[in-house]
């Protein structure tokens, strides 16, 4: 009987040839970013900023003539105050004087916002505030926390607030005028006059 060969034996370690693993790229230089679309090739540098030198001779400026004419502006206005007239006889106006302040307190002015002028008499206040001496009735006008009383003779050393009545309670004609230009000066935004309506036109057209 024919021998047969021996059939070679396999080895575990040679069962089958195994896969090499796959080698790893080694990193190396990056690829130049390619442009983006629309911008052709990488963008120009910004040209230095020249210096102008010191010995460099300035532009001549253009000849007077040549230069536009400045813009006269308008010279800026002072405010108009609204006027309002309360038709009041000349016993009466102190009374309407005294409704048109309660009105505005209650409407939530402060008190040291309104001024009060007479034409006449003046207002038992101020008499009253007078009897001490003329440094303490003035110093209450400085202080700007109440109302002021003040007559015509003295109107115009009182300042402006943005509220000023007018009580045309009696008083010569000249008296009348100087009170209410004196209060159309110093009204912010709102004069009240109380008293004769006919008169009070005649007296505002000769005072304002």
């Amino acid at each position: 009987m024919p021998l047969l060969p021996e059939e070679p034996q396999i080895h575990e370690s040679a069962q089958g040839p195994r896969t090499a693993p796959t080698p790893r790229p080694v990193p190396g230089p990056r690829p130049p970013a390619s442009s983006r679309p629309g911008r052709p090739g990488p963008p120009r540098p910004a040209p230095p900023v020249q210096r102008a030198s010191r010995d460099a001779t300035p532009a001549a400026e253009p000849a007077l003539a040549e230069r536009p004419a400045p813009t006269e502006r308008p010279a800026p206005t002072a405010a108009t105050p609204q006027i309002q007239l309360i038709p009041a006889s000349a016993q009466g106006a102190l009374d309407a004087a005294e409704e048109a302040v309660d009105l505005l307190l209650d409407s939530g002015r402060a008190p040291g916002d309104v001024l009060v002028v007479t034409t006449g008499e003046p207002h038992p206040w101020a008499t009253h505030e007078l009897s001490f001496g003329e440094a303490s009735y003035w110093a209450q006008h400085d202080a700007g926390d109440d109302v002021f009383y003040a007559d015509a003779r003295v109107a115009d050393r009182a300042g402006a607030r943005p509220v000023v009545v007018v009580a045309v309670n009696g008083g010569p004609e000249s008296a009348a005028v100087s009170a209410l230009s004196a209060a159309h000066a110093r009204a912010g935004a709102l004069l009240i006059v109380c008293g004769d309506p006919q008169r009070i036109n005649s007296l505002l057209g000769a005072a304002v």
